[in-house]
């Protein structure tokens, strides 16, 4: 389709603070049912330049974080895919209900909340995290949710994490239908923290590609399809897809394919679908070639987070001039050593997966809503390491 006249995008700067917010649902009805122009949200700390037009039907222009690659895509999402989206996360929670709005809406995780809130046809309340996240702040807005119709509400892990050091925040939480968490990988350890706490969590899959999570705790939404391909590739299918990347033709055509009349995502992530379940293993070209051997970050991490004492866990793989990458283990908990992780490691995945590097943090890097930037991660463990800093160990 012929793209429309230029004006026909709306420039917002997305945000937390309740003026972003409110500015974004001013015009988001308009947007995602036709009747108003597109709507284009960037970061507001580092703001592009607006697409001069874009396709007939193109609701909203989103950037996707670029936590692997380190640039981001403007990805362009129909308002019939962004409704789809909504009305199946109605379906399969408890249907259409009242949000509470706490993620960056020019992140999809958070315009999500803002769009199903419009489907829903009612007001979000706003948790203004303008100078971050507080979980103290939470349960005011919980209360603020109508009782008579479901509560949900939409995390990153790292929020999770603070919501469960919170009394307050947890009995608040209790009280939801739902509790979606997304955005980046959840440590097992928090999951089965908040659900012994009560707390009603869905794990939820999917990109700014697919409208946000449109696979919920391994279960595809109602409309949607997955595959897994011998590659161990994840596809997927249905309303939900985004028109492609805008002023990116090369992308599009890589990433959406035609098969069989079926429009499908080739996704870069890994995993397994057993009798309909996806467990999501990581990304592909997260792959780390050590000693000739392929390793996968997110199964290492799994088995690294699950040790006391290990805090938040990132896998990555450091320049070695003997085995090509070093597979290095970055934690932020200071009681864990690198012969555990080792033991540990080597006995659920072999030997070969086990980390020969650990390199403690403060803190992750954070890029986007919550996930963690492998980039920054391997940078910083490959400086540590070579200076022999404090919080290093290493095999000789």
């Amino acid at each position: 389709m012929s793209p429309t006249p230029a004006g026909q995008v709306r420039p917002l700067l997305g945000g937390t603070a309740e003026a972003a917010v409110r500015c974004v649902l001013d015009h988001l009805p308009d947007a995602i049912f036709g009747t108003g122009p597109a709507l284009f949200l960037t970061d507001p700390q580092q703001p592009g330049r607006p697409p001069a037009g874009v396709p007939a039907g193109v609701a909203a222009v989103l950037t996707t974080s670029g936590s692997t690659s380190g640039e981001g895509r403007r990805v362009a999402l129909d308002g019939a895919a962004l409704r789809a989206s909504a009305q199946a996360t109605a379906d399969h929670l408890a249907g259409p209900g009242h949000w509470v709005s706490c993620l960056p809406v020019h992140h999809v995780a958070g315009f999500q909340v803002l769009v199903r809130s419009v489907v829903a046809g009612s007001e979000p309340v706003v948790l203004d995290t303008s100078d971050g996240f507080r979980a103290a702040d939470l349960a005011a807005a919980v209360a603020r949710l109508d009782p008579g119709l479901p509560g949900y509400l939409s995390l990153v892990p790292t929020q999770l994490s603070r919501v469960l050091a919170d009394d307050n925040a947890v009995r608040a939480v209790r009280t939801l239908a739902a509790v979606l968490v997304g955005g980046a990988r959840t440590a097992p350890a928090v999951l089965r923290a908040a659900r012994e706490a009560g707390l009603p969590v869905v794990t939820t899959y999917g990109m700014t590609e697919t409208g946000g999570g449109c696979v919920y705790d391994g279960r595809p939404l109602p409309g949607v399809e997955v595959e897994v391909d011998e590659e161990d590739r994840i596809w997927l299918s249905g309303p939900v897809l985004a028109r492609g990347y805008l002023g990116d033709e090369a992308a599009t055509s890589e990433a959406f394919r035609l098969r069989e009349g079926r429009r499908w995502l080739r996704t870069a992530d890994r995993g397994e679908l057993t009798e309909g379940l996806l467990t999501v293993l990581g990304r592909l070209d997260d792959t780390i070639i050590s000693g000739g051997l392929n390793i996968a970050p997110g199964a290492v991490e799994s088995v690294v987070a699950e040790l006391p004492g290990a805090g938040d866990v990132v896998v990555v793989g450091v320049p070695d001039e003997h085995w090509g990458s070093l597979v290095t283990a970055v934690v932020t908990g200071g009681d864990l050593d690198l012969s555990r992780v080792r033991t540990a490691v080597g006995r659920q995945l072999g030997r070969a997966s086990a980390p020969r590097a650990l390199v403690r943090l403060p803190e992750l890097p954070l890029r986007g809503p919550g996930k963690i930037d492998r980039r920054a991660a391997a940078a910083t463990a490959a400086a540590r390491l070579a200076a022999a800093a404090p919080g290093t160990e290493q095999l000789s």
